[in-house]
């Protein structure tokens, strides 16, 4: 069994007004066993932060950055961290 880890991304690119935070629940959901959220900064990219399995986590890192998404993705920069906990799903804020 994999471990629990804290996935953060930020998504650069054309990736706001297209659906990109409801297609990225929607996968998180797809995949299943991942907590978190998809939220618009301010700055044009999508910050997306899941807490789950480390292959639940890898597998929608791997589509933020090579999967279908809506608009178009520049470039993904993440971290990786312990999982801190306390969200209830997969949220869009």
């Amino acid at each position: 069994m994999s471990e629990d880890v804290r996935l953060v991304a930020w998504v650069r690119g054309h990736v706001q007004g297209v659906g990109f935070r409801w297609f990225t629940r929607a996968k998180a959901l797809e995949i299943g066993g991942l907590q978190g959220f998809a939220l618009n900064l301010g700055d044009g990219r999508v910050q997306v932060v899941a807490e789950g399995a480390r292959d639940r986590c890898d597998r929608l890192l791997e589509w933020l950055q090579n999967g279908d998404t809506p608009g178009r993705v520049d470039g993904v920069t993440e971290i990786w961290d312990t999982p801190r906990g306390g969200y209830d799903g997969f949220a869009i804020r």
